[in-house]
Formats: C-alpha cells, sequence, structure tokens
C-alpha cells in the first residue's frame, strides 16, 4: 500500500505542495501537522511567490479527518488534540502571506471542505463535490466552520451542515463562491492552475502580501477561535451516542 506523505516541489517561485493518505485523503494526526509546517516554511521562505496546494490520487481531494484516529479517540486530551491538527492547517494557510491556490480534483469531506475554502482562490473538477458529514456521526463541522461560512456563506453552511449525508456538486460549489472555475478533466484543471500561479509568481510580491491580509482581515481572532472549537468536537466525540455510532462503522 502506497505511504501517506506531505510533499512540496519549487517550480518557477511556485511552491506545490502536495498531501496523501492512503485512505482517501483522510488526514491523521501526523500528517495535517506535516502539513501546517510545511505550509508555514513556504511562508517565510522568500523564494516562494505563490502556492498551490494540492493532493495525490484522482478521485478524493481529501476525505477529512482520519476515520481510524477518530474512533481511537479515549480521552479529553486526545480528542482536543486530534481536532487541533485541521484548526493548526487552517491558521498556517491563513497567516502564511502567499496566496494559496487550491486545486480539487475529486470530492471534499468535512475537514477537505474546510481546506479548500481556506485557500484564496480555488478551482476544481467536476466531480469535486463536497460534503459535511460531521454531525450525521454525532460530531460537528465547528473548528472548519469560520473558513467555510467565510467562503460560501452561512446560509449554505447550514444547508449542508444539517442536510449531512448528501453531496453537493461542483457546480453548487461553484455557485456559492468557493470554485472560481470547474473544469472537465483533471488535465485541463491542471493546465489553469499552472497558468494563474505563473501569473500571480510575476506580479508584485508586496502587493500579493498586502491582498492576502486584505482577503483575512478581520480573523485575527481564528488563532484561539479554532482552538476554542477543537475543545467542543474533542467533547462530542467522547458521547455515548458518538461513541455508538462511530462502533457501528467498525
Amino acid at each position: 500500500m502506497a505511504q501517506a506523505y506531505v510533499k512540496q516541489s519549487l517550480v518557477n517561485q511556485i511552491a506545490f505542495i502536495e498531501f496523501f493518505t492512503p485512505e482517501h485523503n483522510a488526514m491523521p494526526s501526523p500528517i495535517l501537522k506535516e502539513l501546517a509546517q510545511v505550509i508555514i516554511n513556504a511562508g517565510k521562505d522568500e523564494t516562494v511567490k505563490v502556492i498551490v496546494l494540492k493532493s495525490g490520487g484522482d478521485r478524493t481531494f481529501c476525505a477529512g479527518a482520519s476515520f481510524k484516529e477518530l474512533i481511537a479517540i479515549d480521552n479529553l486530551e486526545a480528542g482536543d488534540l486530534f481536532f487541533s491538527g485541521f484548526a493548526n492547517v487552517i491558521n498556517a494557510m491563513r497567516t502564511c502571506g502567499k496566496i494559496i491556490i487550491g486545486r480539487v480534483q475529486g470530492k471534499a469531506v468535512g475537514g477537505g471542505v474546510g481546506l479548500a475554502c481556506a485557500t484564496d482562490y480555488c478551482l476544481a473538477t467536476k466531480y469535486a463535490a463536497i460534503k459535511l458529514s460531521e454531525i450525521s456521526i454525532g460530531i460537528g463541522p465547528f473548528v472548519i466552520e469560520p473558513a467555510v461560512s467565510k467562503k460560501i456563506g452561512a446560509t449554505a453552511f447550514s444547508q449542508m451542515t444539517i442536510d449531512a449525508e448528501n453531496f453537493y456538486s461542483a457546480e453548487y460549489a461553484k455557485d456559492k463562491g468557493l470554485y472560481a472555475n470547474v473544469f472537465e478533466t483533471i488535465e485541463e484543471l491542471d493546465q489553469a492552475v499552472i497558468k494563474l500561479a505563473n501569473k500571480l509568481a510575476s506580479y508584485n510580491p508586496e502587493a500579493l502580501s498586502e491582498l492576502k491580509n486584505v482577503l483575512w482581515q478581520n480573523t485575527e481572532n481564528w488563532e484561539t477561535l479554532l482552538k476554542e472549537r477543537a475543545k467542543i468536537s474533542g467533547k462530542l466525540v467522547l458521547s455515548s451516542f458518538t461513541k455508538e455510532k462511530l462502533a457501528s462503522y467498525k
């Protein structure tokens, strides 16, 4: 079986940051921690002008947090640590100082939707449906909510969260502002991502940095807000309802 990884390649001042796990790109804590650090490092690297966030494989962008790890949580500290994983990545994306282009080739679920929403400009294929399924297993998309609501609005977030077992199409995501454009194939998606990234890399880096600040204004409290949200989910995952629900998936 292929091994999980986070890797970065630098081409023409564009940092391509790619993550992968064999479980449909579901993210365990170590991979989330590594991804956050790679994004932070790219933000500090003066040779990097723009970042492209992508995942390996062609079917799923990200299936959210690792279900295996979720099932194994048995105390508040472990729950808090687990749900802080996506909080740390989103905050790294928010504060890294570089424009981040999202390249979403397939479905995004839960935390994967949060990652897509935390990019500054997101492109996708027609297969990149989205779903917020957390409430159906007794927790909720509390950590990612600020990023999702900021991108698609509170009404769409509420709709997806309550209708938790259905996927919403890539066109829906485009209509709500998550995807700037949707393409028929991965090849067309990659061409558009490269074209945009090269354009951005040719622009004034100081202007891009100031733009990043403007795009994320009024989110300074997220450093504490997302951690507080992680505690909510960390407590809920220990509830008898959630434990019974998770046990049914074993």
